[in-house]
């Protein structure tokens, strides 16, 4: 697309597609695989345009043609909320562990289904296996009795890893989300599994601080989570320090002196 923003509105694929489908779920993935086509572009790069893949491709809906990076969509009416619904437990588990998984695409829409409230990327690299939690199993009297499918938990990736293209209702520039994106770059290209869950926790306990400047007292007060997290380190207070060095030298923060730092 050649303008700086894109269009939130769905309504006019809701009028062109409704028609075709009784099932509301199936509507509702076509109009916003329809609205993807026609108005996303690649975050990662300045290509325009995301490709959709044919019907029933595992794991992904998108891809980009020049660096190959596939998307999965995933929409939800009114608010995203805490969690979204995935596929099946293992399956998501595996392609965390063995880096296949997608990056994501979380969307809401309105009730009414005109507009998109909020559309996140989600980087591959921020879905950990803290971010994926396991549902009960389906009942024996159901189609698929014993099925254990999975929710991605979004309190569980820091605001870092979540970059919004479109945010209550308005869409952001794409020089910003590109920005934003490249932003957290080095956060991709750690491919060790324990040290990215590092400094996605220490990311997670930065976005949760309220203030744009804060003391290494704030974090040390998740000392006990972080110790449930990563029962095997017994030096959590010199962990934190290092992420931090790293985040800093990164420009995510600034280390001002005394052990104030403030978010960038």
């Amino acid at each position: 697309m050649g303008v700086n923003v894109i269009n939130s509105a769905l309504f006019k694929y809701y009028d062109k597609y409704r028609t075709l489908y009784h099932s509301s779920s199936q509507l509702i993935r076509l109009i916003t695989e329809k609205w993807f086509e026609d108005n996303m572009y690649y975050p990662f790069c300045h290509e325009n345009h995301l490709k959709n893949y044919q019907n029933n491709f595992p794991v992904a809906d998108f891809y980009c043609h020049s660096c190959g990076e596939n998307f999965q969509l995933k929409s939800k009416k009114k608010s995203l909320g805490r969690s979204i619904v995935d596929g099946e437990y293992n399956k998501m588990i595996e392609a965390v562990m063995t880096r296949n998984v997608p990056n994501f695409l979380f969307l809401n829409y309105t009730v009414n289904i005109e507009n998109i409230v909020n559309l996140v990327i989600v980087p591959k690299e921020f879905i950990l296996p803290i971010t994926i939690h396991k549902r009960k199993p389906l009942s024996s009297d159901a189609k698929r009795a014993g099925w254990v499918g999975c929710n991605i938990l979004l309190d569980k990736i820091p605001d870092y890893g979540k970059i919004y293209a479109i945010k209550d209702n308005m869409p952001i520039a794409k020089s910003e989300v590109r920005k934003n994106v490249r932003k957290v770059n080095f956060f991709r290209k750690e491919k060790d599994l324990t040290s990215r869950g590092w400094l996605n926790d220490i990311l997670l306990v930065i976005s949760k601080i309220k203030t744009d400047v804060f003391n290494l007292n704030d974090i040390y007060k998740h000392v006990d989570t972080l110790k449930e997290i990563h029962p095997y380190n017994n030096n959590i207070q010199a962990k934190i320090r290092q992420q931090l060095q790293i985040l800093r030298d990164h420009g995510i923060i600034e280390f001002i002196g005394r052990g104030v730092y403030k978010k960038l």
